[in-house]
């Protein structure tokens, strides 16, 4: 007999997680970091656990989670978990989210690190037939943002972070998926870009609700897996960068629905300011993710 898939996501995602692994305590702060098993998010897991958080640990890789968990174990300041979830995945996305809600009762902070850069260079769908940075770098991050924000919402004040980046390129809402004249540094660019109007569109929803939502260009050209995979020299330390998102994090009164290029508020692209485009990308979007079905 043949199993279904679903199923074998499901069994694959619970047998990531190590029943040992520890729990916040009362009053720990609760901190997701997508995409945390290397680059700026592990260093970024790192000192949010040096400063006695508890966070959840997220990637694709299971032996690297479980090397970042050891990690701040050993330290002896903070505690983390690992989850293992593929964001070219809207379903293993689903049943992370699913996940965390029912192993978690509050979240404190949501940081979408997760992401791919220009490299691959030729287009690629995922299963659900999205080019892949489109979904990766921005759709997975928007519904996972949507499942949790219950939880966010209850557990208020809390704050979401999203880590996009300069490279930005308008969407194209006639060829979202580039179908014709792909690029994929403009596909890089174009799910950046999203990551941002998607922040002040949301900050402007969750308004007097106790949740921020701010993004942020971290550094530029840090010297990460992606980084190196284009091919780039190094222009930044990923001390800057995590620096950066720390300061999200962190710091009082940040206020809610800006963009940072590193530690000062800086200005997107001009279309992240179009209210008519955001509105065509929120709709756009709940229709791909289905999130308007999912939270309803």
């Amino acid at each position: 007999m043949k199993i279904p898939f679903a199923i074998i996501v499901a069994a694959a995602l619970a047998g990531s997680i190590a029943h040992a692994q520890a729990r916040p305590t009362p009053g720990q702060p609760v901190i997701l970091v997508t995409g945390s098993t290397s680059g700026l998010g592990r260093e970024v897991a790192l000192r949010l656990a040096a400063g006695g958080a508890h966070v959840i640990v997220h990637g694709r890789d299971s032996a690297r989670g479980a090397e970042v968990v050891r990690e701040i174990e050993q330290a002896g300041k903070g505690s983390a978990r690992f989850y293992a979830a593929d964001f070219a995945s809207l379903a293993q996305v689903r049943q992370f989210g699913a996940t965390i809600l029912k192993d978690y009762s509050r979240l404190d902070v949501l940081i979408n690190n997760a992401g791919i850069g220009s490299v691959p260079a030729d287009r690629q769908l995922t299963a659900e037939g999205a080019e892949i940075r489109m979904q990766v770098n921005y759709l997975s991050g928007v519904l996972l943002t949507r499942l949790l924000l219950p939880q966010l919402l209850a557990s208020a004040p809390a704050r979401i972070v999203n880590v996009s980046s300069l490279a930005a390129s308008p969407v194209d809402f006639d060829d979202v998926m580039m179908a014709k004249n792909f690029s994929p540094l403009r596909a890089y660019g174009q799910s950046k870009l999203a990551q941002v109007m998607f922040t002040f569109d949301l900050a402007h929803e969750l308004e007097g609700k106790g949740v921020t939502v701010n993004a942020l260009h971290p550094a530029t050209l840090m010297p990460t897996g992606m980084v190196a995979k284009a091919g780039y020299q190094p222009q930044a330390t990923i001390d800057e960068g995590a620096k950066a998102v720390l300061q999200l994090v962190q710091a009082p009164d940040m206020g809610s629905g800006q963009y940072f290029i590193g530690l000062k508020a800086g200005r997107a692209h001009q279309q992240a300011y179009d209210a008519e485009a955001r509105a065509r990308l929120k709709r756009l979007s709940e229709d791909l993710t289905g999130i308007a079905h999912s939270t309803h």
